[in-house]
């Protein structure tokens, strides 16, 4: 275990003070983009999940001041052990302090409080003990949690059937996807692995790439270029932005897009679909309007818990898409856990002399090499007798 999970079993006193500067944001993905290594994140953020807290760490801040419950224990999420194990504090403020806090300022942080300028916030530690305390309650809730998600799913159904039935409302592209793969990234759980995991297939196919939103950053980092970029654009950085992707906003069914607003300040142009469900769902029904080949999703959302650690209480459009567009549809989601790979040295040393072997075979049916081994054999016998 981490030594911050050792602390909060001991006297953690000798841990403290603690300081450096804050970076602030209601939404911790747009806090994300600006924050930088060693600082101390100040989020508001109701049941931390699995995907924000590897992005906290990958951003290797130094603590985690969080103005709300990191966990409720309404449904089971592994985002605050996440950062516990990796050694990041958690600590856990009233609502109403959030607004003391502003971005690059200096902070303290004693054994019990925060002190802000001339205020002291108090906090309380969010500990593994109460981890493990609340994931049971979680786990024993969910048969009830699962009945309402389902009520809701086919209440919303009945509402958003026809925004599936009917044909999509989709703009002149320039990016062409009749007959060809597709493969759709979502900025899901286990995205970065299974980008990997599909690595051969995109460098062999050339599908077309579609990013969902910060799913175009994925893309990005992994040395690929999105064709496509479709989102509400609130989780994408200006760096995907500007990478000269076709750009699609998903706008409310009423038309109003405010993403596009965004996309203007940068400069950009932007297509605009107005539709129900997810940008996700968008994305899906767009290929399969354009007849593409194949879609292939990565990182999609694809149940009760995604759904919920996104805050949706159903899952009815997505479900009505994958109603629609199953025939076509491979769900490559977690596809790094199915097999990986493990390269044993030991099962590697035949390579080397397999190849060096016929080298060794030219050389000696060589004259000039024949030559050398004799000359050497000659100077050994007389070197030695």
């Amino acid at each position: 275990m981490k030594l911050w999970n050792q602390l909060n079993k001991k006297d953690f006193q000798d841990f403290f003070p603690l300081q450096g500067t804050v970076q602030v944001d209601k939404i911790t993905k747009h806090l994300l983009m600006t924050i930088k290594p060693k600082q101390i994140a100040v989020i508001k953020h109701q049941n931390i999940d699995e995907i924000a807290a590897r992005d906290i760490v990958r951003s290797k801040v130094k603590v985690v001041i969080n103005a709300d419950e990191t966990m409720t224990g309404s449904y089971p999420t592994k985002g605050p052990l996440i950062l516990l194990n990796a050694g990041i504090p958690i600590l856990e403020i009233a609502k109403d302090f959030f607004k003391l806090f502003s971005n690059g300022q200096m902070v303290k942080i004693h054994s019990s409080h925060i002190y802000v300028g001339k205020n002291q916030i108090p906090f309380v530690m969010f500990t593994e003990d109460k981890y493990k305390h609340l994931i049971k309650i979680s786990y024993k809730k969910l048969p009830v949690n699962l009945n309402s998600f389902i009520d809701n799913t086919l209440q919303y159904a009945q509402k958003e059937k026809d925004f599936v039935v009917q044909s999509l409302e989709i703009p002149k592209l320039k990016t062409i996807l009749t007959n060809k793969p597709v493969v759709i990234v979502v900025r899901g759980k286990d995205y970065r692995n299974d980008l990997l995991a599909i690595k051969d297939f995109v460098e062999d196919i050339n599908p077309v790439l579609i990013g969902v939103d910060g799913g175009a950053d994925a893309l990005l980092e992994h040395g690929y270029h999105p064709h496509l970029v479709i989102g509400d654009m609130d989780s994408i950085s200006n760096h995907a932005l500007l990478a000269g992707s076709e750009l699609i906003v998903h706008a409310y069914p009423n038309g109003d897009a405010p993403g596009l607003k965004r996309i203007q300040s940068l400069g950009l142009e932007a297509k605009k679909i107005s539709a129900a469900g997810t940008s996700e769902d968008i994305a899906m029904l767009l290929a399969y309007e354009k007849k593409a080949e194949m879609i292939i999703t990565l990182g999609a959302h694809s149940h009760m818990i995604d759904f919920l650690e996104k805050g949706r209480k159903g899952m009815a459009s997505t479900l009505l898409v994958r109603m629609k567009i199953g025939d076509k549809l491979i769900d490559a989601k977690g596809v790094s856990k199915l097999y990986q790979r493990k390269v044993k040295f030991r099962s590697m040393w035949p390579l080397p002399l397999a190849a060096l072997f016929p080298i060794l075979i030219m050389a000696y049916v060589h004259p000039g090499f024949r030559d050398i081994v004799h000359m050497l054999w000659v100077y050994i016998k007389l070197s030695v007798f």
